[in-house]
């Protein structure tokens, strides 16, 4: 089976799971996300979704029940529950599963101030399953928890993530 790829289309907010063959891509499977309220943006503090060609750097989660809550990437204890929302006003929720990308082009989003790695961009389960598929996240990109979960499963460290 040849390495498959991420496709992430913020005008669409859809994320697209890829299988190259001779002949053409094998689409696998097909998600709603949420990218970011700003829109695109490289550079650190502008809550963008960077664009351009990136890879999974780290799998984080692996197993973790869904909605499980993350802070600074290790497992907080806490599974998301509406109460336990109320109780964190305006936490940004970390959920489920963490692929955390890296950029793979220098000046655009790798290094200086445009770095995707240092800004810790992800793709990541949410609190907001309502807003999936409408631009609602700070940079990172969205998805509901059980196909979060899923598409952990199905990719590998280093599996490249293009994002336009």
């Amino acid at each position: 089976m040849s390495d498959l790829y991420i496709e992430v289309d913020m005008r669409l907010q859809q994320l697209y799971l890829w299988e190259p063959v001779p002949d053409g891509d094998i689409l696998l499977r097909q998600y709603a996300v949420s990218t970011a309220t700003n829109g695109a943006g490289e550079q650190n503090g502008s809550y963008g979704t960077p664009r351009g060609r990136h890879r999974i750097a780290e799998k984080i989660g692996a197993g973790a029940p869904l909605c499980a809550a993350f802070k600074a990437r290790e497992l907080t204890g806490e599974i998301w529950t509406p109460e336990l929302d109320a109780e964190n006003p305006g936490r940004d929720w970390i959920l489920t599963r963490i692929l955390w990308l890296d950029g793979l082009e220098p000046d655009k989003n790798k290094g200086g101030t445009v770095d995707t790695h240092n800004r810790y961009i992800y793709i990541h389960g949410t609190h907001e399953e309502h807003k999936v598929g409408t631009p609602a996240s700070h940079g990172c990109i969205r998805m509901k928890n059980a196909e979060v979960a899923e598409l952990f499963d199905l990719v590998k460290v280093g599996t490249e993530v293009r994002i336009s």
